[in-house]
C-alpha cells in the first residue's frame, strides 16, 4: 500500500469523479477531497465516499469456487478453476464449434480489461458470441449520434460548457439521483440566466430544479421532439444558413415532422400546446442551447430515432460545431463509454472499428498477429446472445456483469443462464449471477489496479492502484491469461506478448490498435495521463500529442461523416411495443435511486447505503392507489405479460396517474426487470426498459 494519498477516480458513474485514496492503520483505504479535479471539484455522492467498504474481505470474494458434486459451491485453488474453465470452454467448442461459446463483458471494465476480452472472445475463443451489459445503456445514442455525426462520443464537448450556454434541454435524465455531484452544472446554469428544461414522465429532484418542467406519458419522446421540430418551423425559427452550409436531408426531416402538429403531439404526450410553444420559445432565443439525453429516450424500442429527432432540433436550429451548444449523451456507467470503443461490443474493434470494414480487420489483426480472415464477424446482442444461452451458446465466461437483476424479461434470462452447459464468472462480489456458475473467479478491484477509463465526455483518465490485493484474488487481465494459456496461445514468452497481464502493456497495444480509428487513443500514454487531468479523443500520436488535452470539443470545423456534413434523420412517432390495454392499463417506467448503482451488487453490501435505501418500491399516484384501496408502504404486485413484481407502495404526486415507477437495483420478489419488456430497437438492439404494459393488484399480507 502507497504511504500517502493516491489520486485516482469513483469506480462508479460516468462522472468518474476524482477522489484521493488515503491509508488507514487498518490496512484499507478512506477517501479524501481531491479538489483539482475539474470534473467534480472534490464533490461526491454517497456512492464514491462508501466505495472502499467493497473492499472488505467481509463482503467480497477472496479465493476461487467451483460448483462440487453436492451442487454446492465450495473454495478451490486457482489452477482446479482456470483447469475447469479452459476444459469447459474447449469441450464446447470441440463439440458445437466456436459460436457455442459466448462471452459477455460489463461497461465497468477498465480499457485494458475491455479490449483484452475482445482480443480474448476472437483470438483464442474464434467466437463471434460476445457484447456487453453497456448495450443497456448507451446503444441508440451511439447509433444515432453516428448516423448523424459520423462519430460518437456521449458529450462532444466538455461538462464546463454547460453552465456557459443559454438553455439545456434535459431529456429522461435523473441527475440528481444517479450523478449527484453533475447537478452543480445545472445550477449553475441557472444562476448564470441560463434556462433548464426538464423531460421527464416524473417531478424528480432534477425536475424540481426546472424552469419548465414537461412530464410527457413514457414513449413519447419521439413524438415531442417532432412536435417541437414542427413549431421551430412553423414559427419561422431555423437556422437556414446553418442547414444549407453544415447538414443534409432536412427536406425529409421537415416533412416527416411537419405531420406532427401541436394538437396531435399534444394527444399522443399528454404535454399542453402552450407547453411546447415555451419549449420552443426558450430553447431558440438564446445563442447557444443544448440537448441532453439520457437512458429515458433511449431504452426504447424506438430509441435511436428518438435521439435521432432530438438531434434533428438541434441541427434545424444551428446548434452542433457551435460554441457552447450541441447534442450530448449522458453516458451511464463507469467506463461506459470505452467500454463500447474497443471490442468488446458484438460488431466492433478496437478504435470503434466495424468489424464488418475489410480495413479495420486488417489493421486490427496485423497489431494482433493473426490472419485477417480467422477473426470472426458480428455476432448477437446482448439480449440477443442472452436469449440464446442453454441452445445456441452451450457455455459463457462472463466479467464484471449480473444480468440476472439488471437485463429485461430478467425472470427469463435467469432460466437461460440455469440452462448452460457451463457458466463461468469473474466479479468481485457474489452476484445473483454468480450464485448459478459453476466456477466464479475472485478478482481485483477499481483499489487494487491500474488501468484507464473513458468518462462521459470522452476524457481518457488514469485510476492507480492504491492498496495491494487480497491473497488469492487476481486481476481480469490475469485471468484472461491464464485462460489463454491453458486454450492452447503459446508458450510463456508468445502469451505474455499475446495477452499481457500488465495495464499499460495492454494499453500500449490498444494505442496501436486504435490508430486511425474514430477513437483514436495513439496519441494518449500513462505518462501523460498521469501528469494531467485526463485527455480527450481524438488525440492522435502526433507531435504535440503529448502537450495538447486532445480534442475536448468535437465538430467545431466539420462532422466527422465522408462529405463533413450533418446527417439530418426522417423520423416519424410510432406506438411502443407495449401499448396498455384493458386487461394491463398502466405503464411501468424503470429508473434507480441515490444510494444504489445498477444491479445494486455492490452498493448492496454497503451498511450506510441499504439503510438510505434498503429496499424496492413501487411510486403511484394517489389517485390510483385510492382506486385501489391502497395506502402508503402498503404491498402492490405489478404484473406484465411477463412476470410479477411485488414491492411497497410510495404514493405521490410526483408521478403520471397512468404511469407507475420502480426501482430496478434489488434481486427477489421485487425485481423491477422480472417486468420490463425485451423488444429491441431495430438498429441499436436496445431493450424497451423504459415503457411495459402493467396492471396493480392489492396484496393481502
Amino acid at each position: 500500500m502507497q504511504n500517502s494519498a493516491t489520486p485516482t477516480h469513483c469506480p462508479y458513474c460516468a462522472l468518474q469523479c476524482g477522489m484521493n485514496l488515503t491509508p488507514t492503520p487498518e490496512g484499507s483505504v478512506e477517501v479524501t477531497e481531491r479538489a483539482d479535479f475539474p470534473v467534480n471539484r472534490g464533490a461526491l455522492c454517497g456512492k464514491g465516499r462508501t466505495a472502499p467498504a467493497v473492499l472488505s474481505s467481509r463482503v467480497r470474494l477472496t479465493a476461487p469456487l467451483v460448483r462440487g458434486g453436492d451442487g454446492e459451491l465450495v473454495p478451490a485453488s486457482w489452477e482446479e478453476a482456470l483447469d475447469r474453465i479452459a476444459g469447459a470452454l474447449s469441450s464446447v467448442r470441440s463439440a458445437y464449434g466456436a459460436d457455442a461459446v459466448g462471452v459477455f463483458g460489463g461497461g465497468g471494465l477498465t480499457n485494458e480489461k475491455a479490449y483484452t476480452l475482445g482480443k480474448f472472445a476472437r483470438v483464442a475463443l474464434g467466437t463471434s458470441q460476445i457484447d456487453y451489459n453497456g448495450r443497456f445503456c448507451m446503444s441508440s445514442a451511439a447509433a444515432a449520434g453516428t448516423k448523424a455525426f459520423g462519430l460518437d462520443r456521449g458529450l462532444p464537448f466538455p461538462l464546463s460548457d454547460i453552465p456557459r450556454t443559454g438553455c439545456v434541454i434535459l431529456v429522461g435524465s435523473n441527475l440528481a439521483e444517479t450523478m449527484p455531484p453533475a447537478l452543480r452544472y445545472l445550477s449553475e446554469l441557472k444562476a448564470n440566466g441560463g434556462t433548464l428544461i426538464v423531460i421527464d414522465p416524473r417531478r424528480t429532484k432534477t425536475a424540481e430544479q426546472a424552469d419548465l418542467h414537461l412530464a410527457p406519458r413514457p414513449g413519447t419522446d419521439l413524438a415531442l421532439a417532432l412536435g417541437l421540430l414542427h413549431l421551430v418551423v412553423a414559427e419561422g425559427r431555423t437556422d437556414e444558413a446553418y442547414i444549407a452550409e453544415r447538414t443534409t436531408g432536412w427536406e425529409e426531416a421537415r416533412a416527416a415532422a411537419m405531420a406532427h402538429w401541436p394538437e396531435y403531439v399534444e394527444r399522443i404526450t399528454g404535454v399542453p400546446v402552450p407547453r411546447l410553444r415555451e419549449t420552443v420559445r426558450l430553447f431558440c432565443e438564446p445563442e447557444s442551447a443544448m440537448v441532453l439525453t439520457a437512458r429515458g429516450p433511449e431504452q426504447q424500442s424506438k430509441g435511436t430515432d428518438t435521439v435521432g429527432a432530438w438531434i434533428n432540433l438541434c441541427l434545424a436550429t444551428g446548434r452542433p460545431g457551435r460554441p457552447l451548444s450541441g447534442y450530448g449523451c449522458l453516458t451511464g456507467q463507469g467506463n461506459g463509454q470505452g467500454g463500447r470503443e474497443h471490442g468488446q461490443k458484438a460488431d466492433q474493434l478496437p478504435g470503434y472499428r466495424k468489424l464488418t470494414d475489410p480495413e479495420a480487420r486488417r489493421h486490427v489483426a496485423e497489431v494482433w498477429g493473426v490472419d485477417p480472415d480467422s477473426l470472426p464477424g458480428p455476432g448477437r446482442s446482448a439480449y440477443e446472445l442472452l436469449d440464446a444461452l442453454g441452445t445456441d451458446v452451450k457455455a459463457l465466461l462472463l466479467m464484471g456483469s449480473n444480468p440476472v437483476v439488471s437485463a429485461p424479461r430478467a425472470a427469463h434470462v435467469e432460466s437461460r443462464i440455469r440452462s448452460l452447459d457451463f457458466l463461468a464468472v469473474a466479479d468481485v462480489v457474489l452476484s445473483e449471477t454468480a450464485e448459478l456458475a459453476d466456477v466464479v473467479l475472485p478478482v481485483t478491484q477499481w483499489a487494487e489496479e491500474t488501468g484507464t477509463t473513458t468518462s462521459l465526455e470522452g476524457r481518457v483518465l488514469l485510476r492507480r492502484r492504491a492498496l495491494t490485493p487480497p491473497q488469492g484474488v487476481r486481476s481480469d487481465l490475469e485471468v484472461l491469461h491464464g485462460l489463454a494459456e491453458r486454450l492452447g496461445e503459446g508458450g510463456d514468452e508468445a502469451l505474455e506478448k499475446k495477452f499481457p497481464t500488465d495495464p499499460e502493456e495492454v494499453f500500449e497495444e490498444l494505442r496501436r490498435a486504435s490508430a486511425g480509428g474514430a477513437a483514436d487513443y495513439s496519441g494518449i500514454t500513462y505518462r501523460r495521463l498521469a501528469e494531467g487531468d485526463g485527455v480527450f479523443w481524438p488525440c492522435p500520436a502526433t507531435e504535440t500529442a503529448e502537450r495538447a488535452p486532445g480534442t475536448p470539443r468535437l465538430f467545431l470545423d466539420r462532422f466527422a461523416t465522408p462529405d463533413g456534413r450533418a446527417r439530418f434523420a426522417a423520423v416519424t412517432h410510432r406506438p411502443l411495443a407495449e401499448e396498455p390495454d384493458a386487461e394491463y392499463p398502466l405503464l411501468l417506467t424503470t429508473g434507480r435511486v441515490v444510494a444504489q448503482y445498477q444491479s445494486g451488487a455492490q452498493t448492496r453490501r454497503v451498511a450506510e447505503l441499504n439503510a438510505a435505501a434498503p429496499g424496492p418500491f413501487v411510486e403511484l399516484h394517489p389517485r390510483l392507489a385510492a382506486s385501489l384501496g391502497v395506502a402508503e408502504a402498503d404491498p402492490v404486485a405489478v404484473v406484465s405479460r411477463r412476470g410479477r413484481a411485488v414491492a411497497p407502495a410510495r404514493i405521490t404526486t410526483a408521478i403520471r396517474p397512468d404511469t407507475v415507477f420502480m426501482p430496478f437495483h434489488w434481486p427477489g420478489e421485487g425485481r423491477a426487470n422480472t417486468l420490463t419488456n425485451p423488444a429491441l430497437d431495430p438498429t441499436s438492439k436496445m431493450p424497451e426498459f423504459k415503457a411495459c404494459a402493467v396492471r396493480l393488484e392489492a396484496v393481502e399480507r
